[in-house]
């Protein structure tokens, strides 16, 4: 189904940017392309938005805030949530196809992620009439009733990667509508065209004008203007530990609120008594997923020494089994990496890893055969006799890269498994009840899969330690980082 512009008609090769309930070009009139990452093909052009450009948003946004918007109650918002829910659900198929042309998301993974993106939304719908404070009652001299409100934080900057345009717009725009916030969502420059798709959807879902607002740039150019923007009240950012330390910085001019997901090297832990049939499918598309590029990869895969050389064999037949190809179509089990800049690092850690003396056992080439050939595709790659100094141990690739590393006791396993600044999740596979509780107490990471990975609930916070982040998405954790707090008195006697 084709959807009608609201605003004004959007070429099929190009894509105005939205501030305000109208589709805009940059103030400085420049654009760029974005391209298929299966074929090299342009897409389309949208613009580069700068500066100037935030400073219009961030006005849109806080003029909405003030507005009309402000006066919406809990079950309006709640009712708008659930419209835009039903909308996303009839136009499905179409965000599916802009995710797979624009970042090479398999268009078969995308479908499944309906109920992801559908459940957050009417998720936050139902959570939009149960925010509240309380009642408390104080130790003060006098008859003073005393209660909390919980109100929206104003205008939130969101910075999103290109790894799940969809989700990860959904994850930030969700919660800001279900507590009364406005938004400025700045998605990457490498897959901006999912994010306007959205914009549309909730413009013609009746979103007020200014509520949701999309800029597209640069992370330089659109991102550090709006993380540092006087007039943005809290900023939620999903990227690399890197650009997360930048935008902490950005935010000290107004002390703006942050909330963080950022890079991980997540360690699967595979125990001697595991059920190697469910395990090895499970282990490899932990990281085989999207082509390795997601942050919670579980690209440090620690196995029991006694069954480690089996895995690793069994490990191995299963990602070469695995068809690769351009996402569209529905048989593509492992689609491109995002870009050429992103193959050429891929291709560095390749030569790390046998440079440094990691035994490669399947994999570990580009792939440029016939339909390939314009493509930036990787096949699916398992590395053995790695130690845990390697960089492919150490470093996170963004790519279908799995390091196998044996271990002989739990305590050891646990021990390395935590030797690592990032802890965003883990796994880990057995089938004894205490040793799945024993682990998942003491890893150290934000998420903890046992016989299972990516199992992601809306209703369940998600986020990391260390130097993977902090804040929450998910849960009602989520919706309190939307909210301020706000304790009255009032004196009755």
């Amino acid at each position: 189904m084709t959807i009608v512009p609201i605003r004004q008609p959007i070429d099929g090769r190009h894509r105005p940017m939205f501030i305000g309930g109208l589709w805009v070009e940059a103030a400085s009139g420049q654009t760029f392309e974005t391209r298929n990452p299966a074929t090299g093909e342009i897409i389309a052009t949208v613009p580069r938005g700068g500066r100037q450009d935030i400073e219009r948003a961030v006005a849109a946004a806080r003029n909405a805030f003030v507005g009309p918007w402000s006066r919406f109650k809990p079950h309006e918002r709640q009712k708008l949530l659930l419209r835009i829910a039903d909308l996303f659900e009839r136009h499905w198929e179409e965000i599916c196809t802009s995710d797979t042309t624009d970042m090479g998301l398999p268009i078969a993974r995308a479908r499944g992620n309906a109920n992801r993106v559908l459940g957050m939304l009417r998720y936050y719908a139902g959570m939009a009439t149960a925010l509240h404070g309380e009642t408390i009652e104080n130790s003060l001299p006098g008859d003073i009733v005393s209660f909390t409100r919980k109100e929206p934080v104003g205008v939130v900057g969101a910075i999103i990667p290109w790894n799940a345009p969809t989700a990860a717009s959904i994850w930030k725009i969700g919660p800001a509508l279900a507590t009364g916030c406005t938004v400025v969502l700045k998605p990457s420059e490498e897959a901006p065209l999912t994010p306007l798709l959205i914009a549309e959807l909730m413009a013609e879902a009746g979103v007020p004008d200014g509520v949701v607002n999309v800029v597209t740039g640069t992370g330089a150019e659109a991102g550090a203007p709006l993380a540092e923007h006087l007039g943005v009240d809290k900023i939620v950012f999903t990227g690399s530990t890197l650009t997360g330390q930048g935008i902490v910085r950005a935010s000290a001019g107004n002390l703006k609120r942050v909330s963080l997901e950022l890079g991980g090297k997540s360690p699967v832990i595979v125990c001697a008594d595991a059920d190697l049939e469910r395990a090895v499918p499970v282990a490899a598309m932990s990281v085989f997923a999207n082509s390795g590029q997601i942050c919670i990869a579980g690209s440090r895969l620690f196995v029991a020494r006694s069954i480690h050389d089996e895995f690793v064999e069994r490990l191995s037949v299963y990602a070469a089994s695995l068809r690769i190809g351009n996402g569209i179509d529905p048989e593509t089990e492992i689609g491109p990496l995002i870009s050429q800049r992103q193959l050429e690092r891929v291709e560095g850690y390749l030569r790390a890893g046998s440079e440094e003396g990691a035994r490669l056992v399947t994999g570990g080439t580009r792939l440029s055969q016939g339909a390939l050939a314009a493509g930036n595709f990787i096949a699916p790659t398992v590395f053995a006799g790695v130690s845990d100094t390697m960089r492919i141990a150490r470093e996170e690739i963004f790519g279908p890269v799995i390091s196998a590393l044996p271990f002989d006791t739990l305590d050891e396993a646990v021990r390395r498994a935590n030797d690592t600044p990032y802890g965003l999740a883990a796994g880990v596979f057995t089938r004894d009840l205490a040793t799945a509780h024993q682990l998942s107490r003491r890893l150290q990471a934000g998420s903890v899969w046992v016989n299972t990975y990516h199992a992601i609930d809306p209703a369940v916070p998600f986020g990391g330690y260390k130097m993977s982040g902090y804040g929450r998405e998910g849960g009602g954790e989520h919706l309190g980082e939307y909210l301020s707090t706000k304790g009255v008195f009032i004196r009755i006697d």
